[in-house]
């Protein structure tokens, strides 16, 4: 497990971390060099520069950072990695590129926070200036270090101890390390001009250990690389043995079989994360003040901010991020990329670009790293950097059409709105489709729920434990629709192309005999039933007429449809509001295809079992607590869509 668990876990740091030979690129163009950079209290961040050979006092370079928790091997000042920098193409226009392991990470001194919380003005250490006082503001008298401080002070020492550099610098990550990019511009060194967060974290109840609440259990295998502090700066993993084992093929088996979450504590009983989880149901101010969201105001670096549709880990992180600083920040440059990719997947050329079945097209990946990432990074860390880019706003991929489109902001201001029904008869309808609601709103469909019995959320169980879930992002449903414990509503054959631009929203009007209830909602493209299929089919069991693509899916965890912090039962059978927003899209339905709505309360292992019985904590429930409910969604629910002509 442990080669598999680190080449994903090495994503961000391109495609390989193992040294090359003496005639490799790197090794050939690039001089290595290892520090250990002081920060403000004292601790060491174990850091590799790679400076190009032909840097001189007449041939600067700008800096192009990353910052990770998870390892910058190999380790040594004569080993080389593979490939620097985020992609080939700016490892050969050539940057002074530094890689560093996070606080309390690998090589690095101090104590491993996740999501380490920012801190408006650190405190500065013993003689030194804190990251404000030294732009010529005032400083705080309390607090401790944060990612932004460490960037800071390391921007700070690279610029006076690297020599022949340009005095700019630029950062990306991916992920984890999108966090730390993202984590870099509160109080952003004045030297920091470019940053791009991709696929970023930007706040663990509602990226990847949550979703609106509901835990994502798909990610328990996980919890060791997160969950155990580094007994010191060490290059080898310290991890290895706190893996959970299975002795199983089938996960979503296992993971039934495991029982209550309760039971996990057999497996985690030392692991910090897992107890933070357990402890913390809620959103309180444990996972409040890890949120970066509330920070990034008045951001001064240009901002790229990268990420995939198809993305099963951070997918809310990147839209986030990016409307957020529009908000905050309206005189930042700041733009979006959105493509036709999982988790990180634009940083690797593939040839033909696939997410599970579907095909989008040849060499997108090279694509956006030579035309879009390429040109940023270039125009502010060697170009004028005056903002003139000749990029767009929003540079995003339409996953109908297999094509990138261009906007001048994001959502589109020509996006309308358009309300969906689910009408008791199946029909997913507006006034200028068939059918209507009931006019009382008593017309309902319903479903048993048996958590027992979940709906899987994939039909690959070789996938079901995994570091993390990935293809059924754009799976096919036809398994799941086919349940009784699932609803469908879908349109009629559409006569014309429907394109779906922006941001939709999910809201339910329900009632369920139990006293609490999960609630997800997947936005499904149905094919024609003579669809042929594509030449790069990965799996040649599967057929494309009649398929069921996941476009868009969220999941809601019932009690907190009023307040994320204060949860509350249902009252049985009470029609009850549960309105929640989906993440953004832009994907054409094609004539001759329907538009599908499934709406389900199991979807296991991806999210945990809810009891369906409330409870204090769902983490601590007893086998006990679960029980079957039947659920209600009644016709006067709507699907809010955003509509592009």
């Amino acid at each position: 497990m442990k080669n598999w668990l680190y080449s994903l876990l090495a994503l961000t740091f391109a495609l390989s971390a193992q040294a090359q030979n003496a005639g490799s690129f790197v090794r050939e163009n690039y001089q290595k060099f290892e520090y250990k950079i002081p920060t403000r209290d004292g601790t060491k961040l174990h850091t590799a520069v790679y400076v190009p050979k032909d840097a001189s006092s007449t041939n600067k370079y700008p800096f192009l950072m990353q910052r990770t928790c998870y390892s910058v091997a190999p380790y040594g000042p004569d080993a080389y990695a593979a490939q620097v920098g985020p992609s080939g193409t700016l490892m050969r226009d050539k940057y002074i590129f530094v890689y560093q392991d996070v606080r309390g990470r690998w090589a690095s001194e101090g104590k491993w926070t996740n999501m380490t919380p920012n801190i408006p003005d650190p405190q500065p250490a013993a003689g030194k200036k804190g990251k404000k006082a030294q732009t010529g503001v005032a400083t705080s008298t309390a607090g401790a270090p944060d990612e932004s401080s460490d960037t800071y002070d390391t921007i700070e020492w690279l610029l006076k101890n690297v020599p022949n550099n340009n005095g700019r610098v630029g950062q990306w990550g991916i992920s984890y390390p999108g966090f730390y990019t993202a984590a870099s511009l509160p109080d952003a060194h004045p030297a920091l001009k470019a940053a791009s967060p991709q696929a970023p974290v930007s706040d663990f109840f509602f990226d990847d250990f949550h979703h609106n609440g509901a835990f994502i259990q798909a990610y328990l295998f996980t919890y060791p690389v997160f969950g155990i502090q580094t007994p010191g700066p060490t290059t080898k993993s310290w991890y290895d043995n706190a893996f959970i084992r299975t002795g199983s093929k089938d996960g979503y088996q296992w993971q039934l079989d495991l029982g209550p979450l309760k039971n996990v504590q057999n497996y985690y009983k030392d692991n910090f994360y897992w107890q933070e989880t357990v402890e913390h149901p809620n959103y309180d101010e444990f996972w409040q003040k890890r949120s970066i969201l509330p920070h990034l105001k008045n951001v001064k670096p240009a901002v790229m901010t990268v990420g995939g549709w198809f993305d099963a880990e951070d997918l809310y992180g990147p839209l986030n991020i990016y409307k957020t600083i529009e908000k905050t920040s309206p005189g930042t440059y700041n733009t979006l990329v959105m493509g036709p990719f999982g988790h990180g997947r634009w940083s690797r050329e593939t040839g033909h670009t696939l997410h599970s079945n579907i095909y989008f097209g040849d060499s997108i990946a090279t694509f956006y790293q030579r035309n879009i990432e390429a040109k940023f990074f270039n125009h502010f860390l060697k170009g004028t950097g005056d903002g003139k880019t000749s990029l767009p706003e929003a540079y995003l991929f339409n996953t109908g059409r297999n094509e990138w489109r261009t906007f001048d902001k994001w959502p589109a201001a020509e996006a309308e709105t358009r309300s969906y029904s689910l009408l008791a008869n199946g029909a997913l309808a507006t006034n200028r489709t068939m059918g209507s609601p009931d006019a009382s709103g008593n017309g309902f469909s319903e479903f048993m729920s048996d958590p027992m019995k979940p709906v899987p959320y994939t039909e690959d169980n070789t996938t079901t434990q995994g570091f993390t879930p990935f293809n059924y992002m754009s799976e096919d449903q036809r398994f799941a629709g086919r349940r009784p414990d699932v609803l469908t509503f879908q349109t009629e054959v559409l006569t014309e192309d429907l394109t779906l631009g922006g941001e939709i929203t999910a809201k339910l009007k329900v009632s369920t005999t139990g006293t609490d209830a999960d609630w997800v909602v997947k936005l499904i493209d149905v094919y024609p039933p003579d669809e042929p299929n594509h030449p790069y089919m990965p799996n040649r069991n599967i057929v494309l007429g009649g398929y069921q693509q996941m476009v868009r899916s969220e999941a809601m965890r019932g009690r907190f449809r009023n307040s994320f912090e204060k949860p509350e039962p249902f009252k049985p059978s009470e029609i009850t509001d549960v309105t929640f927003r989906l993440q953004d899209v832009l994907h054409t339905f094609k004539k001759g295809h329907r538009m599908m709505i499934q709406v389900q309360s199991t979807w296991f292992p991806l999210i945990d079992r809810n009891p369906q019985k409330y409870v204090d904590n769902i983490f601590k429930a007893e086998e006990s607590d679960f029980q079957k409910a039947t659920h209600r969604v009644y016709e006067n629910s709507v699907i809010d869509v955003q509509v592009l002509k």
